[in-house]
This record gives structure tokens, sequence and C-alpha cells, in this order.
């Protein structure tokens, strides 16, 4: 079975490489979008599909990693690629400050925040502050990303840089779903009551998964907008959030595969449908209907955890023979336990 499993990955791995060599521009600009798609939809499936908080203001991380690139590059001529960590932290820290004051709120309460995160930063970029932002107009990139001298713009191009970042993604997100902290926030999203009670900090965890998946987005957004070469808010409106929120609800909260098939059914699937495009939200409403009814789960969702109870106790050997009753006990050659001694230890 594994050695199957490691065919089929290895089968994907090399259509993915040549996909790109096969298909037209058209398609591969395509492809680009649902790889920013995809990595987007994991990284708020830390927040959402892990932590379980109801989060819909992603998007507004994802316009501050992008502006802080925008206006590096434009007005103080950064290199592209070297304004990618500051993007990051830059997202990661508004997220901090912005998640702290609402990070006690529940359900409906923090998605309803959330929105208005959204909306606050799209106005504040729409109003050109401090005249770094472009206002309604955006701004527009004129430099390519530079890697050891060789210049990313065509769509082949982002495909193997977005492919690349997809893939350390998806291997980072697991091994942290499988980490203690991972484990933690799952303890958090199924019971908060019960974590708390068992000694698990809840505020840390959520506040760190929040800046976490925000300095992912926030990095992402420099690739955005080199990719697009020019940002304006228009490109970070509320409907961009609800896309997101619907990959990871349709795939299946906390699933990575499911997280993949999310995006390309939201994504890549209408445009294989053009035709259809006049009935698209309509079609999509009724897609969701019919999710929340039918498979409120998700499409895949994520499997539940199995631990080795032997195994770990195998670790712990002493732990395991001290409360193991001795059963010869009183027979010959085995002395009796002293009734006044029992239960000292």
């Amino acid at each position: 079975m594994k050695i199957a499993s490691k065919l089929q990955l290895a089968g994907a791995g090399v259509i993915l490489l040549v996909l790109p060599h096969v298909a037209g521009p058209y398609w591969t600009n395509l492809l680009n979008d649902m790889g920013l798609y995809t990595i987007l939809g994991l990284s708020l499936n830390l927040i959402l599909g892990q932590a379980g908080l109801f989060h819909m203001g992603h998007t507004a991380f994802y316009a501050v990693g992008a502006y802080t690139t925008a206006i590096l590059a434009t007005k103080f001529d950064v290199p592209i690629l070297w304004t990618m960590p500051l993007s990051g932290l830059l997202a990661g820290l508004f997220a901090l400050l912005a998640a702290r004051p609402v990070i006690h709120l529940r359900g409906d309460y923090l998605l309803v925040v959330t929105i208005g995160i959204v909306e606050i930063v799209r106005i504040t970029l729409v109003n050109n502050v401090f005249g770094l932002t472009g206002g309604s107009n955006g701004l527009l990139i004129v430099n390519p990303i530079s890697i050891f001298g060789f210049e990313i713009f065509r769509p082949i191009h982002f495909y193997y840089l977005i492919l690349a970042l997809a893939v350390i993604t998806i291997i980072l997100f697991y091994l942290l779903h499988n980490s203690r902290f991972g484990r933690a926030l799952n303890y958090i999203k199924h019971d908060e009551l019960a974590a708390e009670s068992s000694g698990i900090n809840t505020t840390h965890y959520k506040l760190s998964v929040f800046a976490l998946g925000a300095v992912w987005a926030g990095m992402l957004g420099t690739i955005f907008a080199a990719k697009i070469e020019t940002v304006s808010p228009q490109s970070f409106s509320y409907s961009e959030s609800v896309l997101l929120f619907a990959i990871v609800i349709l795939g299946g909260p906390g699933s990575i595969p499911g997280v993949l098939l999310g995006a390309f059914l939201i994504t890549g699937l209408p445009e294989l449908f053009r035709e259809l495009q006049s009935f698209r939200l309509l079609l999509f409403g009724a897609a969701m209907v019919a999710m929340m009814i039918f498979r409120p789960q998700g499409l895949i969702p994520p499997r539940r955890r199995v631990y080795d109870v032997q195994k770990y106790l195998a670790r712990f050997p002493c732990a395991i023979s001290s409360r193991v009753p001795n059963s010869g006990a009183g027979t010959a050659g085995t002395p009796a336990p002293n009734p006044s001694t029992a239960g000292a230890e």
C-alpha cells in the first residue's frame, strides 16, 4: 500500500511538472490562480479548520502583504523578493493587533468582527493613507521578481514558483497538524472550555494561529503583487474573503486534501463551464445549501485522530509496573504487602 501511494505521488508530481508545457498561457494563468487560492485556503484552514475560529477577514492580511511589497518596490525601489519576509511580518503584526481585543469572541460574533476588519482595510486603502496606497487606482509594479539574476515574469515562471510554495506549505502545515501545537488547536476546536481546564492557554494558541495564518497570507501577497503587477483595493474585497471561506468549508475544515479540492471547485471548475457564467452565483449558492444539508463536514473531512495507547505507555515502563497489581503476593517466596504501608507510594 505504501509503495502504491508513493507511485501515485510520483505520478502526480510528474503531471504537475509537465502540465504548463502542455497547456497554453491562458490555462497556465488559471492554474496559477488556483495555486494562489490553494495556499491562501491552507493558511485560512489553520484558523478556521484546525482552531475552529470563524474568520472571514483573511483577505485583509493578504492585502497588507501585497501593499507592503507594492509600496516598498515602487517608492523605495526594494527588490520584490526581499519584501516577502517583511510582508509576512507586518501582516502577522496586524493580525495580532486586530485579533487581541476580539479573540475571546466565539462563533458568529467573531465572524462579524472579522468582516469589519476587511472593510476597514479596504476603505483605508481607498483613502490613500499618507499618500502611499494610491487610492482607488492602486499601485503599478514595474520590476519583476529576480532570483539569482533570473527574472520571473511569464506565467510558466510563476507556475513553478507557486507550485514550489504550495508544496512547502502542504508539508509544513501537515507537520504542524501532527505536532503538539496542532493537537492543542484540535482540542480548542472541539471543546475550548475542556481544553482550558486541561491547562491549555487557549488565548495564546488562538492568537498564535491567527498570526501564523496571517504571516503566510502576507507572504503570498508578495507573489500576488508581482504576478498581477497592479495592486488595487478592488482585489481585496469582502467577496474574496467569502471565496476563501467557501473553499475551506466546501472541502472540509481541517483537511488539507479538502482545501485542495475546494480550491479547484471554487476557482477552476467555473472556468471549465464559462457558458454557464450567468448562472454561476445561482449554482454556487445552491451547491453551498446542498452541502450544508447533506455534507456539513465537507467533501473530504479530516480523519479522526487515532492514538496508539500501548506505544505511548511503552515510553514509561516504570509507571506501568508501579500500577500493575502484584498477583503473586502472599505466595511462597513472595512477601505479602504490609497493610499499614499500602498506598504510601
